[in-house]
């Protein structure tokens, strides 16, 4: 359970290259916990910020096929597509890039320079990162990027989550107490010292985001405008049943990772485990474990069906399950992880093969997976 902020350039109190809304980009590993708006230091809070000047992408033009339930433009200089972080006014690329296992832990700082500069340059403007991965490091090494690129602070938005923070237990959990009125107000008071503009929440259950709705309804609070959720053929039933009523009723959008499932869908797990592979990775057993358990191996049969769909469509498997998360109703981005510039390449290549994903080519998707969700509306019909 975590929660999120956005924050603008105009609304920061201090404009230095060494903040990242507030956030210390450079403290040192085992720094202390500085609170919010301190490095490493909050525990279970995830960030988004940048720019929400405008309530169009910078450069962006209409694009007449655009998702009748986001309005979405697309930039001037790419093929990148911006939509609007839930019903709030921030624009995002629908396509961010994330640090998770790979930023300060499985490449070296250089590749992860070169993978936000061909994201950026490919008009990706959300970078997303959390204060547990690699132990603090993913986000020093993203600020440190970000302060040697000299990007318009306007042109891009961070996102981190906290929550596992520090050893002690004043350094883990929600800010002030782990009850959600009082995250609530913990968030307004971060929005109205001029540290954020928006707030939001990760991996927390629909029930939780709409008490946190009522609870900001109530006491004239601000509430969130966003979920992260992890998305892919395999798991479902959030993204697809909860999330829409919550974007519906509230405004609460979607941003989504894990869209190939920690690699499974892209088909290098189905001859084994391979030695360079994230489920190689100490600490990642859990993953190997999914791999070779039964249900792995049922869900590697259907990614070979899929794979052949790809081929017919002309795209990899990767570009396919993209643009199949992509074009779920409410999500505003889905984020990519990857550890080299050919997987990257690849993965913003899904843009291109959105205009494919027709009710025909859904439904035979579902039916190889066999598992789509049903609303409680859909069950009683």
């Amino acid at each position: 359970m975590q929660v999120s902020f956005a924050c603008t350039e105009h609304n920061l109190k201090s404009r230095s290259e060494d903040r990242l809304c507030g956030l210390r980009t450079a403290p040192p590993p085992g720094g202390g916990s500085g609170g919010v708006g301190g490095g490493q230091g909050n525990n279970g809070n995830y960030i988004s910020q940048g720019s929400s000047k405008t309530r169009e992408a910078p450069g962006s033009r209409p694009t007449p096929q655009g998702h009748a339930h986001m309005k979405e433009a697309i930039g001037r200089h790419s093929s990148m597509k911006y939509r609007n972080l839930g019903k709030s006014g921030l624009r995002v690329s629908c396509l961010g890039l994330g640090t998770w296992v790979t930023f300060g832990s499985q490449i070296s700082d250089e590749m992860a320079e070169n993978l936000m500069t061909i994201a950026y340059e490919n008009g990706v403007n959300l970078f997303d990162t959390a204060e547990v991965y690699a132990s603090g490091r993913a986000e020093i090494t993203l600020g440190n990027i970000i302060k040697k690129k000299g990007w318009r602070r306007s042109s891009y938005v961070i996102t981190t989550k906290i929550y596992w923070g520090g050893q002690a237990e004043t350094e883990r959990g929600l800010s002030r107490k782990h009850i959600i009125e009082e995250i609530v107000r913990a968030m307004t008071f971060v929005i109205n010292q001029g540290m954020a503009m928006y707030w939001g929440t990760s991996r927390w259950s629909a029930m939780e985001i709409m008490e946190a709705y009522s609870v900001a309804r109530q006491f004239n609070l601000i509430p969130p405008v966003c979920e992260q959720a992890e998305y892919h053929y395999f798991q479902r039933d959030k993204v697809e049943v909860q999330l829409p009523e919550l974007y519906h009723k509230i405004g609460v959008g979607a941003m989504t990772w894990s869209p190939l499932a920690c690699g499974l869908i892209t088909g290098k797990y189905s001859e084994g485990v391979p030695d360079c592979s994230r489920a190689a990775m100490k600490g990642y057993q859990w993953l190997k474990e999914r791999v070779n358990s039964e249900e792995g191996r049922r869900q590697l049969a259907k990614i070979k069906e899929l794979h052949l769909l790809a081929d017919r469509l002309g795209c990899t498997a990767a570009q396919l399950a993209i643009a199949w998360c992509l074009r779920s109703e409410g999500v505003s981005s889905v984020l990519l992880g990857v550890s080299n510039a050919d997987q990257l390449v690849e993965n913003l290549g899904a843009l291109r093969i959105l205009s494919q994903m027709t009710p025909q080519t859904i439904t035979e998707i579902d039916s190889l997976l066999g598992n789509k969700p049903h609303s409680k509306k859909e069950s009683r019909a």
